[in-house]
């Protein structure tokens, strides 16, 4: 059979309130940014595992607060003052930055701008605190100082939008049995469904043909 070359062409991900299933694993975290204008000195850290939707959350808030958004390894160089210049502001994957100083400082600078401006400030990370490997112990204390918000692991019905979400993302129409099919295999996270999506689609382009059962069963390592 002739193959077709697969190309990883870039695909819309969808990042509004509308697109972000409420599920028992998130509900809570969810519940907690809405009432962003009660979080105790205006800061909040949102946790949860890669992959377990704390982007699509932070842009959520970010629609809503009209924060801007960074990463926190991209702080170093920054204009922080300037950063903070509105009224919130959520910085990403804080956990990342462990170690370095360039960024701790960066971060830790920022985090006294903010909270001298009355700036919502939101923090991501993958875990609590204390793993981060933090160097600078003024940063740390004030990080754990924050009040925090978890995404806890996903159950089926999250994790069966997440799937058909991910697909309506790469324009993939599957048939509806196959979302059944998948939660019964595969890992069990939503950077599990992530890469899942990605092996289907790249497997159905590879073949040339649809995205179906037997695909998934091969993707799956069932053949």
């Amino acid at each position: 059979m002739t193959r077709q070359l697969a190309f990883d062409l870039p695909h819309r991900t969808a990042r509004g309130r509308e697109d972000f299933f409420v599920s028992g694993a998130n509900a809570a975290a969810l519940a907690g940014l809405d009432g962003w204008r009660d979080w105790p000195e205006g800061r909040m850290l949102l946790i949860g595992p890669e992959g377990a939707g704390k982007t699509h959350l932070a842009h959520v808030w970010a629609d809503a607060s009209g924060a801007r958004i960074i990463a926190a390894a991209s702080l170093p160089g920054q204009d922080l003052p300037a950063l903070a210049e509105g009224r919130a502001l959520v910085v990403e994957d804080a956990d990342r930055i462990g170690g370095a100083s360039a960024a701790e400082d960066a971060l830790f600078h920022l985090y006294n701008i903010a909270a001298a401006g009355r700036v919502a400030l939101l923090i991501t990370a993958r875990g609590p605190v204390p793993g981060w490997g933090l160097r600078l112990p003024d940063l740390q204390s004030r990080m754990q100082s924050m009040a925090q918000l978890a995404l806890q692991p996903p159950d089926d019905a999250l994790l069966a939008a997440v799937l058909v979400k991910l697909f309506a993302d790469r324009q993939l129409a599957v048939p509806a049995s196959l979302i059944p099919y998948l939660l019964a295999r595969m890992e069990r996270s939503l950077a599990g469904a992530r890469a899942l999506v990605a092996a289907l689609d790249h497997g159905a382009l590879a073949a040339g043909g649809a995205i179906t059962q037997k695909l998934a069963k091969r993707v799956l390592g069932g053949e």
